[in-house]
């Protein structure tokens, strides 16, 4: 059985969400591992915790949020053991000042960014980005490209495009991704850009459609898995990160849009 527990803080009138994901109780080794997550992972975790637990006996919560203020939370001592950025320069830049263990960065996967639209709203979104340039378009959200990597390739895009001019006073900011595509899903964003991975999801998938923008027209999202020096579960932790690595793990990435690096062929 899965619990899904919300904490909410209010912020400027809005409503800003952190999602803890708890796995089933813990069997055998009675271990605990605590992960901090990218919110782009928010439908593919679960399934990556259930299989994992099932292979250890152990327990995985989750706490999904933006990878920036992640990277302030571990910086300041927060008590994960394992953080899974949608950025890899954040696990990077915490392995250079030793807080997480040198060695344990590993690129896991490679984010997608599409342009998503309520069904009910009538827009063409194979258009791509020209069409957020239309009066018919008044709002378009995207995680804060400030500490969120899928706001800034939001925004690259964008720029890409040729259109950041007439959209940018159009933007509305979610506290992460997946506030993001809720700003869309409720209404209160006409369109969004946000990742694949929550796309392809059920919820989305079924509300709505969506245009993959060509990755040609954004910084290349590699996400990247480290262990936090700080952890009293260092081996479980370490086990997690090579686990993401597996064919099994690969696989339930790839089912949700993930791009997962390949090694070069010798």
């Amino acid at each position: 059985m899965t619990v899904l527990r919300l904490v909410k803080s209010w912020t400027l009138g809005a409503v800003v969400a952190a999602v803890t994901f708890f796995a089933a109780p813990a069997a055998a080794s009675g271990q605990s591992l605590k992960i901090a997550a990218a919110s782009d992972l928010q439908f593919a975790a679960p399934a990556l915790t259930a299989r994992f637990e099932k292979a250890t006996g152990s327990q995985v919560s989750v706490t999904f949020g933006s990878s920036g203020n992640f990277f302030t939370q571990i910086r300041n001592g927060a008590p994960f053991d394992v953080f899974l950025s949608a950025d890899v320069n954040y696990p990077r830049q915490l392995e250079a000042a030793g807080m997480v263990d040198r060695g344990s960065v590993a690129i896991y996967a490679v984010g997608r960014i599409v342009l998503w639209a309520r069904t009910d709203r009538a827009l063409d979104v194979d258009r791509g980005l020209a069409l957020l340039a239309d009066a018919a378009v008044s709002r378009v959200s995207i995680a804060n490209p400030a500490h969120a990597p899928y706001g800034r390739a939001a925004v690259a895009a964008l720029e890409h495009a040729g259109v950041y001019t007439a959209v940018r006073g159009k933007l509305v900011y979610g506290e992460n991704v997946s506030q993001a595509a809720q700003f869309a899903q409720t209404g209160n964003a006409d369109a969004t850009i946000v990742a694949l991975s929550l796309a392809v999801a059920a919820a989305m998938k079924e509300a709505g459609r969506y245009y993959e923008i060509p990755t040609a027209f954004y910084p290349p999202i590699e996400q990247g898995a480290a262990v936090i020096a700080k952890s009293a579960q260092k081996a479980l932790a370490a086990r997690f990160v090579d686990f993401l690595k597996t064919p099994e793990a690969v696989a339930i990435l790839e089912s949700y849009g993930f791009g997962v690096p390949r090694p070069a062929p010798r």
